[in-house]
């Protein structure tokens, strides 16, 4: 991947192979796979596949420690697909530790599918597999319902836990640096149209779904190419989102966007921040490139 949105290289561990179904909004109209489907294969391939019954993730949950996302990297293929044939998902996980700081969760998945389209014609290599697209999840083990300033994991004291890795996360403020050799189309300004977020756009976590800030950028992106005079029948092709605080229903947000061009591609920094605040104040980051 770009080093500009870039994973840690997935360990050399035997995958659990899953499938992800389609549904007509994964795919867009020339075949490719929008990046808000990834996160399904971490769901097949790694949550339902191999942590549902591991003994040690078990004994994180009951007692009251728990993975919570704070950073998705997803890059989506070519393709053409179609929504017919299922995509098929390798998936791992590893332990992580910032020594010290916090402990994580982290997980890959890749994707990959039969060439194909929803309606003929299909293409020439019809039914040739090919990548279809990649994820990274980060996870940093939290204690969810302890009282504030005891939430942090600093050590995994859970019977059966594996031995960390040494890992070194991106700082959220790092979001916001450019890539070296970006072509500033803009500067960072929120966007004219106000977030309102409501119970549609929550979950039974309480808050905000982590994949809604992802459409939000992205329609946020094209908003501000197309103010720019630019083409705006772009699509995501590479993501790069880091979480800091959740929103709630009944928030009232603003997007901010920095437009640039990168190695040929479109691009832009995007961040969600409370209306009328700064973006030191953000909720959530993210860095993408369009195709």
């Amino acid at each position: 991947m770009n080093d500009w949105i870039s994973a840690p290289p997935p360990p050399d561990t035997e995958p659990a192979n899953a499938r992800v179904h389609l549904r007509y909004e994964d795919v867009s109209q020339d075949g490719r796979l929008l990046l808000e489907l990834m996160p399904n294969a971490l769901g097949a391939a790694v949550w339902s596949k191999q942590l549902a019954g591991d003994s040690f993730a078990m004994a994180c949950m009951a007692s009251g420690v728990v993975p919570i996302l704070t950073r998705f990297v997803i890059e989506g293929a070519p393709g053409p697909f179609g929504i017919a044939t299922p995509i098929a998902v390798l998936g791992r996980f590893a332990l992580a530790e910032q020594p010290g700081e916090r402990v994580f969760l982290n997980m890959w998945a890749e994707l990959s599918g039969p060439i194909g389209r929803t309606y003929p014609p299909l293409p020439e290599n019809a039914g040739e597999i090919a990548p279809a697209g990649r994820i990274f999840g980060e996870h940093a083990f939290t204690r969810l319902f302890a009282p504030p300033g005891e939430r942090r994991v600093k050590k995994l004291e859970v019977p059966g836990a594996p031995v960390p890795a040494p890992y070194a996360p991106r700082p959220f403020a790092a979001m916001f640096d450019l890539p070296s050799g970006a072509r500033v189309l803009g500067d960072l300004a929120a966007d004219a149209a106000p977030i309102v977020f409501g119970l549609l756009h929550t979950d039974s976590n309480q808050h905000v779904n982590s994949l809604v800030y992802l459409r939000l950028f992205e329609e946020a992106a094209l908003r501000r190419f197309a103010s720019l005079g630019r083409d705006d029948r772009v699509l995501a092709r590479k993501l790069d989102i880091a979480y800091r605080k959740p929103c709630f229903a009944g928030d009232r947000m603003r997007v901010h966007v920095q437009p640039l061009e990168h190695e040929g591609m479109l691009g832009a920094i995007c961040a969600i921040a409370p209306e009328g605040s700064p973006t030191s104040e953000a909720r959530a980051v993210a860095r993408l490139l369009f195709g």
